[in-house]
């Protein structure tokens, strides 16, 4: 298909987009930005977290992975169920009782204004790296299958691709993402059943023989049974588990949807039936990521990892599966970003500006702030997706796994020690934890060898990061009875 067909798609999609965001964001104000006049609908917010759960990365990068790890990373997603349960029984309770605009703000109540913006500080860093890592890689595809035939540079497709979604969030905040995460969720998963249709077809098989066919191929592992394993099935259940816990729970761009619905009922209802969606659609991303391997076997491909889908669909399928895999591509691309910039944009200004507890402020000039914080956030993921072109890692998810492991990590023992215990921290403490535990995280990772001979770390790293910050506050503070005027929790 031409370049030019799929540019044409791109701008009425995109038309699409706008359309959607002037609907909905008519009217709307700061809290409409912020957490959606609390006045989503569950059942939007729920469908609509597939796609930010997802993304471009899951599109791409799980279906790559299936030739080298075959199912084991289904092993993460069973572990993410259990994780969704203690997001939505634990936390979401907590959240809704202080009604919270941001989730952050539990941290200053609970543990004071350091513990407030710590726990803001490694959010934003957090969805900064991982949004923009998620973004380069759907970028770089559409750079590779469309734009670079116009003679465009990267940076120019970056910036054009930052521009429309500065276009349609600007405004209305979440008020309009949980309306365009709808659109783009089922644009996306539309495109996946689709192409698993096609190759089966293509193939002659249908979903029993395909399934035979994998397994015959040895691609159909799920569990992996060996203990010094980094992909060993407990190690990446707990992982799966808090990474649900740290990436969901933990993350303002997740719960600020989440706590956009009225009703704490609704908002649990959202999040186990997002739970009960993603196992599904995960399977279904893996079996199309066997279905591409043994098509590729099969002709003679050799693309391996996040580039063998696009390889498969734009080299050797028609148009139309080319035409359905670009929607479906830009459907994952927009959720990536989109939110994490609102989210990233709502923590900043909530959280550090303390813009809702200004009132020398008007309304205008919170309006104008807020803007700016946008416009900031979108200029600095401009120069990291220009950053992740020149280091280019072959496997996307494993790298923002690992990212998510050292920034993530302080986020998840904060929120444990102020849940699990009732101690009070000593002044000045926090931010030696805070950054002491990724540092001695970062120095047993890179010497594994010498610390556990042929046993071999993975995801778990994230809880030992936990496990440090906690140990660490632990030691850095005393028994609520120590300080006899501080606030109860």
């Amino acid at each position: 298909m031409s370049a030019s067909v799929l540019l044409a798609v791109v701008v009425l999609y995109f038309a699409l987009l706008l359309a959607v965001a002037w609907w909905t964001s008519r009217r709307a104000d700061n809290d409409s930005f912020f957490i959606g006049n609390r006045n989503s609908h569950w059942a939007l917010v729920a469908f609509g977290m597939i796609g930010t759960s997802l993304s471009g990365v899951t599109f791409i990068s799980v279906p790559g992975s299936v030739g080298s790890g075959a199912f084991s990373y289904f092993q993460i997603m069973l572990g993410q169920v259990a994780g969704y349960a203690v997001v939505a029984f634990v936390l979401l309770p907590l959240y809704y009782r202080m009604q919270l605009s941001s989730i952050y703000r539990y941290l200053g109540d609970r543990l004071g204004l350091a513990a407030h913006r710590t726990g803001a500080g490694f959010f934003i860093l957090s969805r900064t790296l991982g949004a923009t890592a998620r973004l380069y890689l759907v970028v770089r595809i559409l750079q590779d299958l469309v734009l670079a035939q116009f003679g465009m540079p990267f940076w120019l497709s970056a910036l054009l691709v930052l521009v429309m979604i500065l276009l349609y969030t600007l405004e209305g905040g979440v008020k309009t993402i949980v309306w365009t995460d709808t659109l783009q969720t089922t644009g996306m998963l539309g495109g996946l059943v689709i192409c698993v249709i096609f190759l089966l077809h293509a193939m002659g098989l249908d979903l029993g023989s395909g399934w035979q066919a994998m397994r015959a191929a040895g691609l159909a592992e799920v569990f992996v049974t060996d203990p010094m394993s980094a992909s060993h099935w407990g190690k990446q259940f707990l992982a799966g588990a808090a990474i649900a816990i740290a990436m969901t729970g933990l993350d303002q761009e997740m719960m600020q949807k989440n706590i956009s619905v009225k009703r704490l009922a609704d908002a649990q209802k959202n999040m186990m039936v997002m739970a009960a969606i993603m196992t599904v659609v995960v399977l279904l991303f893996l079996f199309l990521g066997g279905l591409l391997s043994l098509y590729a076997a099969q002709q003679g491909i050799t693309a391996h990892g996040d580039r063998l889908f696009p390889a498969v669909v734009m080299e050797h399928l028609p148009a139309w599966v080319q035409l359905i895999f670009v929607v479906a591509l830009i459907s994952a691309l927009f959720p990536s970003a989109d939110g994490a910039i609102t989210a990233l944009t709502s923590s900043t200004c909530i959280d550090l500006i303390g813009l809702q507890q200004r009132q020398d402020w008007d309304e205008a000039r919170k309006r104008r702030v807020r803007k700016t914080v946008h416009l900031g956030y979108a200029a600095l993921f401009l120069l990291l997706t220009l950053g992740f072109r020149w280091l280019d890692d072959p496997s996307m998810v494993n790298l923002i796994l690992k990212l998510a492991g050292y920034t993530y990590g302080p986020l998840l023992g904060l929120f444990a020690f102020g849940i699990l215990t009732r101690r009070r921290l000593r002044a000045g403490v926090l931010p030696w934890i805070a950054l002491a535990a990724p540092a001695l995280c970062w120095a047993v990772d890179a010497h594994q060898a010498t610390f556990f001979g042929d046993y071999r770390m993975g995801l778990e790293l994230l809880l030992v990061n936990a496990a440090l910050t906690f140990g660490g506050l632990w030691a850095g503070s005393r028994p609520p009875a120590a300080y006899p005027h501080a606030k109860a929790a």
